[in-house]
């Protein structure tokens, strides 16, 4: 009995850390794009860069993004933030912050409609210094 209890448990726990993440609806994927000005300038606030592959496969991919404060600060992890840049932007802070865990958004099973995808995101060090970055992805 105890031996099916715990069989029961780890196959409930293994299919909640590894359920799959849809990080934005069809409905959201097909509103308008939000024009996007790119501006380059030399920041102190921590480096945002995306580790994962940009060409994944729509039904199923590994969505990582690191962060990397400068001179010696911390994350403030509060401060972290990602939006889809669609016309409304679509906040997905809320929808994502479970997997902001150290440095990183890791999401190992994630899901996006076909098409090519922007968000931008930022975050705050505790010397108050912001770091911005504007990611894509394209899913097939």
């Amino acid at each position: 009995m105890l031996t099916k209890l715990l069989t029961a448990l780890l196959f409930c726990l293994s299919s909640v850390a590894f359920a799959q993440v849809q990080l934005v609806t069809s409905d959201e994927a097909n509103r308008p794009d939000q024009q996007i000005s790119l501006t380059r300038a030399i920041s102190r606030g921590p480096a945002i860069k995306l580790i994962s592959n940009a060409a994944v496969d729509s039904k199923a991919f590994l969505f990582k993004i690191a962060m990397e404060p400068k001179g010696g600060a911390k994350l403030d992890a509060h401060s972290f933030k990602i939006e889809y840049l669609k016309n409304p932007p679509v906040e997905l802070t809320e929808r994502l912050k479970f997997a902001f865990t150290g440095n990183e958004l890791t999401i190992p099973a994630a899901s996006i409609p076909k098409g090519v995808h922007t968000f931008k995101v930022s975050v705050k060090d505790t010397d108050g210094r912001e770091g911005n970055s504007v990611i894509s992805l394209e899913a097939k």
